[in-house]
């Protein structure tokens, strides 16, 4: 018989299953990378589409731009998301090393900080001296513990390295899918745009709900939303090449 949500969500409360889930503690997640990455990816590579449609550009020129632009901005934006997680990666290292000095150098200060923290939360008395005893006789939970409350720093930071390729590979293959129909050549250009366009939306709607998946969110809403967001950064393109050609008057062709 299968288990209802409520049957999976007590027998995942007992006892034996917490201790087995927090041994395991937390898990490092990409999913943000991934939607980041395959999001801006199309958006880029339509976005260059849209523009060039709009410039009145042949197919060759939007398939050299995008594929251009495709590994250009995804090669850009890992490494941006590299740095970035390298800069969160070295201010834990930095705050963590400060906390460990100063529980060695002004332990007693240290001490009187975790006191407030939990007299902050409700303890006192007998209780909140056996707290801070407990807490500040091991030197890894009492770094913890300051790394969190006092600085809202988790256990768990980024792998710069993984997050970068994450998104690298994201952006190549979901930003790649906009062209595919450029590369067919017996496709008229209003044929090749639409289904660019069909594809695009297609991949900004799934994205969307696959994001909405992993976060246990409203699945069509999310995706509608991703749409939108998309649609109107490549309906942005499209009417700023068109304007900028009709104002100075370019001729293509």
């Amino acid at each position: 018989m299968k288990r209802t949500k409520k049957e999976e969500l007590i027998r995942d409360h007992q006892p034996e299953m917490i201790r087995e889930r927090l041994s395991r503690g937390p898990q490092r997640q990409n999913i943000s990378d991934a939607v980041l990455g395959g999001i801006d990816g199309c958006i880029t590579t339509f976005a260059v589409v849209s523009g060039s449609v709009g410039a009145g550009f042949p197919s060759s020129v939007a398939v050299i731009l995008g594929f251009a632009n495709l590994f250009a901005d995804g090669f850009s934006m890992a490494i941006s998301n590299y740095e970035s997680g390298k800069a969160e990666q070295e201010y834990f290292e930095s705050i963590k090393q400060s906390e460990e000095r100063h529980i060695e150098e002004v332990p007693e200060g240290e001490r009187e900080e975790i006191r407030q923290i939990f007299k902050a939360k409700g303890f006192k008395g007998e209780l909140l001296e056996i707290i801070v005893d407990t807490i500040t006789a091991d030197k890894r939970i009492w770094l913890e513990i300051m790394l969190m409350e006092e600085h809202g720093i988790g256990k768990t930071t980024r792998n710069p390295s993984i997050s970068a390729c994450v998104t690298f590979l994201s952006f190549i293959a979901v930003g790649a899918i906009p062209l595919l129909p450029y590369i067919v050549s017996s496709l008229q250009v209003s044929q090749q745009f639409s289904m660019s366009a069909f594809l695009a939306g297609t991949m900004f709607f799934l994205i969307g709900m696959l994001k909405s998946l992993a976060l246990a969110k409203p699945v069509f809403l999310s995706g509608v939303r991703t749409l939108l967001t998309g649609g109107a950064a490549a309906a942005l393109a499209y009417f700023t090449a068109y304007y900028l050609r009709e104002i100075f008057n370019i001729s293509v062709g």
